[in-house]
């Protein structure tokens, strides 16, 4: 075939795989487009990646297998992280009798208007009702009371891998459901000094994975008296920006003082031979981090995955399957890239290369490798980036390695983006009015100095529905007076609306 009839063969295939692509009305066009209607596009997404589905259970989720992949791989990370600072992992009962939990009273008050109660062991009551674990605090404390005697045994630093139920009263997939999973880590310490020390350690771990691993930029700071756990003396918290400009808390680590241990009698005999009680720490990260990745790198064809979570990689699509020994190419790329350490997939599917392209875009793979007869013959391949489409043709000689680069281009990039949005869309205002007008009008962070008092917290949630996110660590001076009062300020918050 001469050089006009292989244009004319590729231009014949493109026309056909468009007109395909927009005939097939099950795929990207049951996508809503995001700034039509951004909550009905994360659903769409969702829903059309195969990430969950619902339940007959109400506010429950099915994880299916595309989205537990993802948290397979959070897991994976995060567990990985965690025991190179000397974690190790327990597990503990799914339920936790009353009297255990109205040990620390700030707490159950905290958690008593979400707890699910078992009341029938069987056909019998029980003599006393037990929760279903909305968090382990209470039954770590009631175990480390019966475990720590000496300061020989401290620090105890234990994780769960476990699921929890909080009876929310609105539920969204990922985000909020009544039952979730997540990881829960409760450590226990001879000083103030070293809970501390663990509790930013911590902070900055999730940090870390979410901007190395998640390609998601965060703000580190410390909650507000008025929006820190039930029974902590601090909590510090990394909040990340959402693509319609809305905040969701992305992992919080709990300073706990010693209150719990004066609750649950957690004392241990220390150097001197004097008892002393222990200083605890908590902190977790859930699956809404799935819901993050969507929001934070989605876009109206689907699903974009950070290549260092996508439980699929690299796909390779066969273009002209038929013809001889494209799909057999296809499996001998596949075996090179995997040897290489990557996790590829061949659709070998009946579909037209249309379809799988939109398919393959639409689950978020970060790159795809396109083969067929003519590649074959020119001894090369194309790549194709989900992040920004772009095609490159690289020799197959280069194939791991271009791959490699393309893949790490690829994470950069996406954070590069996300953090780009981020500060885009991070605003500061002085004044009230420019203050609640920026609220209103402009989605996003909103930086503001603060009094420090709780009914300023209030009156801007009352007015603008914005929340404090975070006292940042790097603090700036915006103005030397609280934006809602007008008195001193003591700290620079930022505000937003949040999930």
């Amino acid at each position: 075939m001469g050089t006009g009839g292989f244009f004319e063969l590729r231009t014949h295939l493109f026309e056909k795989e468009i007109n395909i692509m927009a005939n097939d009305k099950k795929m990207v066009e049951a996508i809503t487009s995001m700034d039509v209607d951004f909550a009905q596009w994360y659903t769409d997404v969702v829903k059309k990646a195969e990430l969950c589905d619902y339940a007959s259970v109400k506010g429950c989720m099915v994880i299916k297998p595309a989205g537990y992949a993802i948290w397979e791989n959070i897991q994976n990370e995060l567990d990985r992280r965690f025991k190179a600072t000397g974690v190790q992992n327990v597990y503990m009962p799914l339920f936790i009798p009353e009297s255990l939990l109205e040990k620390e009273k700030d707490h159950v008050e905290g958690f008593a208007p979400e707890v699910a109660w078992v009341t029938h062991g069987g056909l019998e009551p029980l003599q006393e009702r037990m929760c279903v674990r909305p968090t382990s605090e209470t039954l770590f404390c009631d175990f480390y009371a019966k475990d720590i005697h000496s300061y020989r045994d401290l620090p105890r630093v234990y994780n769960q891998w476990c699921s929890v139920v909080r009876w929310e009263k609105t539920t969204r997939p990922f985000l909020r459901s009544r039952e979730f999973l997540w990881q829960e880590g409760h450590t226990a310490h001879a000083t103030a000094e070293e809970a501390e020390e663990r509790t930013i350690q911590m902070l900055n771990l999730y940090a870390d994975f979410c901007e190395e691993v998640l390609a998601i930029p965060v703000v580190r700071g410390q909650k507000t008296d008025k929006e820190k756990f039930a029974g902590a003396e601090a909590t510090y918290t990394i909040e990340s920006l959402m693509h319609d400009g809305k905040a969701l808390q992305s992992g919080t680590s709990h300073n706990f003082g010693d209150g719990f241990a004066k609750a649950f009698e957690i004392q241990f005999t220390d150097k001197d031979n004097t008892l002393k009680y222990v200083h605890q720490t908590s902190w977790g990260m859930t699956t809404r981090m799935i819901g993050a990745i969507i929001m934070v790198h989605g876009d109206d064809n689907g699903l974009v995955l950070p290549p260092r979570i996508a439980p699929i990689q690299i796909m390779v699509v066969p273009v002209q399957q038929q013809k001889p020994g494209v799909l057999d190419k296809a499996f001998e790329l596949k075996e090179r890239l995997t040897r290489a350490g990557f996790s590829v997939k061949v659709d070998d599917s009946e579909k037209s290369p249309g379809w799988k392209f939109a398919d393959c875009e639409m689950r978020g793979i970060p790159l795809r490798v396109e083969i067929g007869p003519k590649d074959m013959e020119k001894n090369q391949a194309v790549l194709v980036r989900r992040d920004n489409h772009e095609k490159t043709f690289i020799s197959l000689d280069e194939l791991e390695s271009k791959a490699g680069e393309m893949l790490d281009t690829i994470q950069n990039a996406m954070y590069e983006k996300a953090k780009a949005h981020r500060d885009a869309h991070t605003y500061e205002a002085t004044q009230w009015d420019e203050f609640v007008d920026t609220i209103n009008n402009k989605p996003g962070f909103v930086k503001a100095m603060w009094c420090g008092c709780q009914e300023c917290e209030d009156k801007i949630k009352e007015a603008t529905a914005a929340t404090s996110r975070c006292m940042p660590f790097e603090q700036e001076s915006l103005s030397d007076h609280c934006v809602c009062c007008g008195k001193p300020a003591k700290k620079m918050v930022y505000w937003g609306r949040a999930y």
